[in-house]
């Protein structure tokens, strides 16, 4: 008899937490990814603000399952999945058969009907999008060290965010500690200090999906690194040369998008409904109503709790999920009693302001501060995979702390100060 093959499409927390839940059992595993990597993505705006190199947050998968003889890992791209063939159609033209399928495909960022500003206001899920955004960052300061006129040169020291979650609140305070306390005595013809930091947010508050009183000392928190918080007002356009927010424009050549993000087509690909942001909808087990094979899990999918609001989009969901769907093959293959529909254990919301302040949401404990911003390093460091990956980003924080220096600030893409501008 053929052993039971199970695809994985996507190598990111979710998919490889099912990769690992169906270790010792006797299945055939072929994962999926357009990229050689797995990617930490908590830590990617770190990658953008030049605190850590991007070896210390991504590991190449293979390197990961080189122990695990059953897996098979393929780096290519999916394009569709034929439900009744039972195959993935790669966008190269072969095609995967499957037993089981696991779509783990993840999100990419929304413009909301505006995709012409992705060109100017990158986003942040990758580490191509890391890279691109460090690049300009650096490149802004350059510029304006060279920069003729007083308007231009505040053109150039004018950072915009778009969108107050964790990712905007993380990068306006990581942009406004590098231009105040890790740039000013390099440059010669511009103060860095000078440097405006806009974080815009269309909606009431900073960080929303925490309590008013930690949204609350997060923008009192921002305000005091120097960030400006506009709140309530949405762009109504972003160009090369700066956004306009509501009626009012604003002069800035460095934008970043960090305001929504939309499922990856596996919806479409499936034939099945889903919700606004394109995640497919799936049952109590996460697998779709109309086969119970094939599970979508992480951004990818909507699933709903209890209390009638969806599972979050963050990585603890997505390892849960990836661990819950693991076990359910498990015991299908097996021949164990079906587990009890997938419930989401909230673990508490972390985020971080600039270098020495966090705010941690546990329920009934909250945290601010230096006590929380320990604990939201610890956290991430644990999360990380390897013994190496832990000491390098553990000591990449340590020399900031003490030293003040980011350590990772090379432009090492093609792209010259002429060629951006």
């Amino acid at each position: 008899m053929q052993e039971h093959h199970v695809v994985v499409v996507g190598g990111g927390f979710g998919g490889l937490q099912v990769v690992h839940g169906l270790k010792d059992t006797p299945v055939r595993i072929t994962l999926i990814d357009r990229r050689n990597h797995h990617l930490f993505q908590p830590l990617l705006y770190q990658v953008a603000t030049t605190a850590l190199a991007t070896s210390e947050i991504a590991w190449p998968i293979r390197r990961l399952y080189r122990d695990r003889p059953e897996v098979t890992t393929l780096l290519s791209e999916v394009g569709g999945v034929d439900r009744d063939n039972r195959q993935v159609i790669l966008k190269s033209g072969e095609t995967i058969g499957f037993d089981t399928l696991v779509l783990a495909t993840g999100a990419r960022h929304a413009y909301f009907g505006n995709d012409a500003w992705e060109k100017h206001a990158p986003g942040l899920k990758t580490l191509e999008d890391a890279t691109t955004i460090r690049r300009r960052l650096l490149l802004a300061f350059e510029r304006a060290e060279l920069a003729q006129t007083e308007e231009e040169k505040q053109a150039f020291l004018t950072f915009v965010v778009i969108g107050a979650g964790p990712t905007g609140v993380e990068m306006a305070g990581m942009i406004s500690d590098l231009a105040n306390k890790v740039l000013p005595p390099e440059f010669r013809n511009v103060d860095t200090r000078k440097t405006r930091v806009l974080l815009v947010e269309a909606g009431p508050r900073v960080l929303p999906a925490f309590t008013d009183d930690l949204s609350a000392y997060t923008k009192r928190a921002l305000e005091r690194l120097g960030v400006e918080v506009l709140l309530g007002t949405p762009v109504t356009a972003c160009t090369e040369d700066g956004v306009t927010v509501g009626d009012t424009y604003f002069p800035a050549r460095t934008i970043v998008w960090a305001a929504g993000v939309q499922a990856s087509p596996a919806a479409q690909w499936l034939g099945i409904s889903a919700d606004r942001a394109g995640r497919a909808e799936v049952g109590p087990q996460l697998n779709i109503p109309e086969d119970p094979n094939i599970f979508v899990i992480g951004d990818t999918a909507s699933v709903m709790q209890e209390n009638g609001k969806p599972v979050p989009g963050v990585a603890p969901a997505a390892k849960q999920q990836g661990a819950y769907v693991a076990g359910v093959i498990k015991a299908r293959i097996t021949g164990k009693a079906e587990q009890p529909a997938f419930r989401y254990r909230h673990q508490g919301n972390l985020a971080t302001i600039g270098q020495s302040a966090a705010v941690a949401d546990f329920g009934k404990i909250k945290l601010t501060g230096v006590l929380a911003w320990w604990i939201w390093g610890l956290a991430h460091i644990y999360f990380l995979i390897g013994t190496r990956s832990r000491l390098a980003v553990a000591w990449s924080w340590l020399w900031i702390y003490l030293s003040g220096q980011h350590s990772a600030r090379l432009i090492t893409q093609k792209e010259t100060l002429k060629d951006e501008g």
